[in-house]
């Protein structure tokens, strides 16, 4: 089960190196600004326009500025990238690092094909390299309180998942940004919001065996679509029914449901700037129960998970084992949109 790690501040900061410097990449950027455990010494961004604006930004006073990721990984004392480049360009950016000896934590998803997953987790795991991933949705607190009921049994068996994660933010993107693009996001909806929901999934019930999707564009003119459904098999029986659109108001809604009770987590707010959640837990014969939980911040304890790895002080919590159950799963389900059919999962 994944455990939020502890808060206190490491002896020796890992020196970090962003590659990426857009949207998600300026997220990572203020929060690693907020850890003692972190000291960023370098960041390779590709465009000319933003590397022209970031020499003007303050916050970024000492810290190296390359116009690409080869350079980034010569620079003195680096000791890990994190990767918020183009989801296509993950799995040979790992393999770089790994081969300049540097730890990985890679924006999800970690990369768009099961064998490209299992060359890049080879790659670091035969250096003893820590590869971390961007699936900050495991440790929300609340989703942590939720697995550690399952493990204790108080739903029962689990049933069936139920889940969405919906946005509106790409609206405002260019048209020729690459996250709307078939070639760098394809399936836009599950490589921008539906994968974290396939990563829960995963987390809960295990690698699934069957998946179902159907994607369509139905609320704006994204090439790679706007609006994706999708049903997960696993073993035991149990679903996993995943919503994620593009085009709607922010939506983000977890319910697990089990042959003792069912707990639903609902989001207040876009997990960039977390608000807090709503949650809500039936059990078999007790009266339902409501609570709010304050916002926690999830992406820096995914990243600290990630640091506290690197200097050996606790395991990182995601194991290789899900993220190839992760990769093969979203394979699949671009495989069954492509298909429009059925498509069984290859179990790593």
């Amino acid at each position: 089960m994944t455990q939020i790690t502890d808060k206190r501040p490491m002896s020796r900061p890992v020196k970090a190196g962003l590659v990426g410097f857009g949207w998600w990449g300026k997220t990572i950027f203020k929060e690693l600004q907020g850890s003692k455990n972190f000291k960023l010494i370098g960041i390779a961004e590709t465009s000319d326009l933003t590397r022209s604006a970031m020499q003007s930004d303050g916050d970024l006073k000492g810290v190296m500025i390359h116009d690409n990721f080869q350079d980034l990984l010569k620079q003195a004392e680096l000791e890990v990238v994190i990767l918020c480049s183009p989801h296509q360009h993950h799995a040979e950016q790992i393999l770089q690092a790994a081969e300049a000896n540097k730890h990985v934590f890679c924006e999800k998803p970690l990369c768009l094909s099961l064998s490209d997953a299992r060359l890049a987790i080879h790659a670091c795991s035969s250096r003893n390299l820590i590869l971390g991933i961007g699936h900050e949705r495991r440790f929300e607190p609340e989703v942590v309180a939720l697995k550690k009921m399952i493990k204790n049994g108080e739903l029962g068996t689990i049933l069936q998942i139920e889940a969405n994660f919906s946005q509106n933010k790409f609206f405002a993107l260019p048209k020729d940004n690459w996250r709307l693009s078939n070639l760098h996001a394809p399936v836009g909806p599950l490589t921008a919001t539906g994968i974290h929901l396939v990563d829960l999934s995963i987390s809960i019930l295990g690698p699934c065996e069957t998946v179902w999707a159907r994607l369509s564009t139905l609320g704006s003119n994204f090439e790679n679509g706007d609006t994706l459904g999708i049903m997960m098999g696993f073993p035991n029986g149990s679903n996993a029914l995943i919503g994620a659109v593009l085009a709607t108001p922010f939506d983000g809604r977890l319910a697990v449901y089990g042959s003792k009770g069912w707990v639903e987590i609902r989001d207040r707010s876009h997990p960039e700037n977390p608000t807090g959640w709503d949650v809500t837990i039936a059990l078999m014969g007790q009266p339902v129960k409501k609570h709010f939980t304050e916002p926690a911040p999830a992406v820096l304890t995914n990243l600290e998970s990630f640091a506290f790895a690197v200097r050996n002080v606790s395991p990182y919590p995601v194991s290789h084992t899900e993220m190839l159950a992760n990769v093969a799963a979203l394979e699949a389900i671009m495989a069954s949109v492509s298909q429009n059919t059925l498509v069984n999962v290859e179990i790593p």
